[in-house]
């Protein structure tokens, strides 16, 4: 017999591994396919008020502007979208003209802007510009500094970036079903002044969603088992890579407005120092070597790094459950157990079922078992040397010899050994007994 994912699901046992409540709640068989996932709006041309800025948004878009008088126009509309987290898991969100997060917004210090927003969703909603220091009538709380935007309605913000900087816009309504829902944005406000050397310059903006097997909502009242992780709204393997050329400054904008989690994003192969916060650039004088970074929920954190190294070098969250793809937190530990016969007595009762994780769980990502209707579980992304059975806040920095473009780079082919099994006579000479 076929054992399937979804037999899987629809057990005891899996409850047990996947577990968790939403792993033993099986699909609502009557609950009709979810809709294809509206395309991606194509990522807005740079954007520049002086020579050399340009954000990179890896998966994501920039929000254009237009020039009126001296002034630079942007239009956000708050509405009702569909997204694809992965191939196979596509959802019912919340965000910003098509896409979550929203669009970057990206200006240059000294730039007076005039921000217009649409509420096109079915309740009030505002902006809360976070970490810039506006009029107070323009920073967006409702009932506090200014009135709600009704559904239908378009508000007008206007201020001044007076700082450079990597900071975030979000509502200040309802947040936590508006934020939970991918009610988020990024805003990178670049010096006057040219970069005195070139800079790949990147913005990747993280956050936690409760969504459970086979649902296309995620639950904005979750205070913890998050179970998809991503960033700027995908997870692993359809994170989009970064990339740069051997000597190049490599600047890496993250932001957080998850509710509830803080992630230690770390880089394998190199080191980077933390240059900038929503408060302010940090002097050189206080900076330090670092391979990993916590951002804070409700922070942003600028990091920079000279690329040294050739490769495909991860970059993720360390929080271990926060590079995994809708696996249930609350399963019962099997480690170790002796589960020989559990599988097939319990198949009397549900055909098909199947116990893992005795071994650990490794092998559910490499195992080709069907996956229940809009889920990732278990989906990892095929390297070079097999099943990388990673998932959420996971993605790549490539880094080559030379770049010929900025598109798929393919696999990196090291010009040095790979590690492999050691041979009798290698265990012989160094005088190893396994």
């Amino acid at each position: 017999m076929k054992i399937t994912r979804r037999t899987l699901l629809r057990s005891g046992a899996a409850a047990a591994l996947l577990g968790g409540r939403a792993a033993a709640q099986p699909a609502n068989p009557a609950q009709p396919a979810p809709p294809a996932p509206a395309p991606a709006p194509a990522a807005a041309p740079a954007h520049t008020g002086a020579p050399g800025h340009r954000v990179v948004v890896p998966g994501g878009a920039v929000l254009p502007w237009t020039a009126r008088g001296g002034v630079k126009v942007y239009h956000l509309r708050a509405e009702p979208i569909r997204h694809q987290i992965a191939p196979g898991l596509d959802i019912e969100a919340w965000g910003y003209n098509g896409v979550t997060p929203g669009p970057v917004i990206e200006a240059v210090a000294g730039d007076r802007v005039r921000i217009y927003v649409t509420n096109r969703l079915p309740e009030p909603t505002s902006i809360h510009w976070h970490g810039i220091l506006v009029p107070y009538g323009m920073d967006g709380v409702v009932g506090l500094t200014q009135p709600a935007i009704e559904p239908g309605k378009t508000f007008r913000y206007e201020f001044v970036f007076d700082r450079p900087g990597t900071f975030m816009y979000h509502p200040h309504a309802d947040e936590m079903t508006q934020i939970a829902l991918g009610m988020m944005g990024m805003i990178v406000v670049h010096p006057r002044a040219p970069e005195p050397r070139r800079v790949r310059d990147y913005a990747l903006m993280a956050h936690e969603w409760k969504i459970p097997i086979g649902t296309r909502r995620a639950d904005p009242l979750a205070m913890n088992d998050f179970n998809v992780l991503t960033f700027n709204g995908k997870a692993f393997p359809a994170t989009a890579p970064l990339v740069a050329e051997i000597g190049d400054r490599v600047r890496i904008r993250f932001a957080n407005l998850g509710p509830m989690d803080h992630h230690p994003i770390h880089l394998h192969g190199h080191t980077f120092e933390l240059v900038g916060t929503d408060g302010g650039a940090i002097p050189p004088s206080a900076r330090f070597p670092e391979t990993t970074v916590l951002v804070p929920t409700g922070t942003t954190r600028t990091i920079e790094l000279i690329a040294q190294a050739a490769g495909d070098w991860p970059l993720h969250c360390h929080m271990t459950h926060h590079a995994m793809n809708q696996m249930g937190h609350d399963a019962a530990n099997l480690i170790g157990a002796d589960t020989d016969g559990l599988g097939a007595a319990i198949g009397r009762a549900v055909p098909g079922t199947m116990v893992m994780g005795a071994s650990g769980m490794g092998e559910m990502s490499r195992m080709a078992m069907d996956r229940p209707r809009n889920s990732i579980s278990m989906a990892g992304g095929e390297g070079p040397h097999g099943t990388i059975d990673m998932g959420g806040m996971f993605t790549l920095l490539k880094i080559r010899d030379r770049l010929t473009g900025d598109g798929d780079l393919g696999w990196y082919k090291p010009r040095t050994d790979v590690a492999g099994e050691a041979s009798d006579a290698e265990l012989a000479r160094d005088g190893i007994a396994p």
